[in-house]
C-alpha cells in the first residue's frame, strides 16, 4: 500500500466538519481501519466512501455508532447471503442441465 493512497485524519475531519474523536470512535468500533505513519494518523482512500455513508447516517439520520455498527454488520451478512444464493443458484443450474 502507497502512502500516496492515505489521507490524514484532520485533512478527512476538516473535509467533512466532524470531530477527530468521531473517527477514532469509529475505529473503536471496527468500522474503519486507521494506519499510522510517523505520529500521525491516516485513512485509506478506499475508506472514504465507508466515512461519507457514516457520517450522513450519524449526522443526518442522527443515528449513533452502535446502531450504525449494527447496520454494516447486517449489511455484511445479507452481503454473505447474496454470494451464497449465487454459489447455490449455479451449482443448481449445472444439476439442472444435466
Amino acid at each position: 500500500m502507497e502512502r500516496t493512497d492515505l489521507i490524514p485524519v484532520k485533512l478527512v475531519c476538516k473535509h467533512y466538519k466532524i470531530p477527530v474523536a468521531f473517527i477514532n470512535r469509529l475505529e473503536e468500533f471496527q468500522l474503519i481501519e486507521l494506519k499510522a505513519y510517523k505520529g500521525t494518523f491516516f485513512i485509506h482512500n478506499k475508506e472514504l466512501i465507508k466515512v461519507e455513508k457514516i457520517v450522513r447516517l450519524h449526522y443526518d439520520l442522527d443515528i449513533n455508532i452502535e446502531g450504525i455498527d449494527a447496520i454494516y454488520n447486517l449489511l455484511e451478512q445479507v452481503y454473505a447471503l447474496r454470494q451464497e444464493i449465487r454459489m447455490l443458484h449455479n451449482r443448481l443450474r449445472l444439476y439442472e442441465d444435466l
